[in-house]
């Protein structure tokens, strides 16, 4: 069984992100991995296309809105290119979130389902937390693929996704704050609740890199970032420093 691991210690609360690139660190014997997942927030394959190669992003995180954003019409969108697409360019999970009437949910599900077993990836079927929705949810866990609890605005939104068997729950950690929710604690509160209990917290609506450093530091095992704070993790301005100055040393004269 894999089981998170916590930092206590204080050196592990200020030496920086607990292995956040995806890195694993196996401990023979003693049954724990130290990882956190990371996804990309965006239904732009464009933004796909240049950042997927990097090799950091486990899947991709898509709903209407993000196809929105990108000018695409959400509900007539190709599913077979996009996960056929995804796979292509490595991800191993493509989250696509249900719509229209709840009672057509299974029947697209279905659908995705098979097409993605057929393209060799994982479909996550994302579900908001309100009452038609989670209505459909028994029905969706009964076709035996993964689901996401998502538009998840309080900790104690955790025990619904729980009791669903839902394999994640995204709380919208930005949003919380822009409506005066004190995001980190409730978030503090879903990883405590749902730790061993199989439904994993999927970090979104992520604001800043310092916003991401306080997530993984809390534990969370997955978080989904967007195309732009993608960059901004690796256009680091120091780093980008040093770098020129290793090949200068290469290049001068002896």
């Amino acid at each position: 069984m894999t089981r998170h691991l916590f930092f206590k210690d204080s050196y592990f609360k200020t030496a920086g992100l607990p292995r956040i690139l995806n890195q694993r660190a196996n401990q023979k014997g003693l049954g724990y991995t130290l990882d956190m997942r990371l996804y990309l927030d965006t239904a732009n394959t464009q933004d796909w296309v240049q950042l997927l190669p990097l090799g950091v992003f486990y899947g991709i995180t898509t709903n209407p809105l993000l196809a929105q954003r990108a000018g695409l019409d959400y509900a007539r969108s190709d599913w077979r290119g996009l996960l056929a697409h995804a796979k292509a360019l490595g991800a191993k999970e493509l989250h696509l979130q249900a719509f229209g009437d709840p009672s057509t949910y299974v029947k697209w599900a279905r659908e995705i389902y098979g097409i993605a077993h057929q393209e060799e990836i994982t479909a996550v079927i994302k579900i908001p937390l309100v009452r038609p929705a989670i209505a459909q949810v028994p029905d969706l866990k009964a076709l035996g693929g993964k689901i996401l609890m998502t538009a998840c605005y309080d900790a104690v939104q955790c025990l619904t996704a729980i009791a669903l068997e839902a394999d994640y729950l995204a709380p919208y950690l930005g949003r919380m704050q822009a409506k005066g929710i004190d995001a980190l604690a409730h978030l503090n509160a879903m990883n405590m609740i749902s730790r061993g209990s199989g439904c994993e917290v999927l970090a979104a609506s992520i604001k800043s890199l310092e916003m991401l450093r306080q997530i993984a530091q809390a534990g969370t095992p997955c978080a989904t970032l967007s195309p732009d704070l993608a960059r901004a993790l690796f256009d680091n301005s120091n780093s980008t420093e040093a770098h020129h100055a290793f090949e200068a040393a290469c290049q001068s004269k002896k």
